[in-house]
């Protein structure tokens, strides 16, 4: 699994609402979407992609935990970054994994985004002795 990362100040810019740093243009947007675009296509087109979602704001997520359980809406301000998308694929190795993982780097985006953008790549664990307790 390729897990991306933003946060709600990355949500908010990527609108054009206006914070600490500028606001995507439409065209930054625009450049950011047929990315993505042609990188899942190309994905799908090799057999490698099983699935792909963007996740919305986290200003519009749910957490829910305790015990009685407590609920609180997002955002989170313990929380600097959050899950904002993700690519599952079925790849020969890790390797290749990171290797298309690498690639988001290519994604246009505004400077300030660009420079600290990341993504992680996780195996997707199908019993309890894959987890290598």
């Amino acid at each position: 699994m390729i897990l991306s990362y933003a946060s709600q100040r990355d949500y908010d810019e990527m609108a054009g609402r206006p914070g600490d740093a500028p606001v995507w243009t439409p065209e930054d947007f625009a450049a950011m979407g047929e990315f993505m675009a042609k990188f899942n296509q190309e994905l799908e087109a090799s057999g490698e992609l099983v699935e792909t979602r963007a996740l919305g704001a986290p200003v519009h997520t749910r957490r829910i935990g305790g015990s009685p359980a407590l609920v609180t809406d997002g955002p989170y301000a313990e929380t600097q970054e959050v899950l904002a998308g993700y690519w599952i694929v079925e790849v020969d190795s890790f390797d290749r994994a990171t290797e298309i993982a690498a690639r988001l780097g290519e994604c246009p985006a505004p400077p300030q985004v660009a420079k600290t953008a990341y993504a992680d790549v996780r195996p997707i664990v199908e019993s309890a002795g894959e987890l290598g307790l």
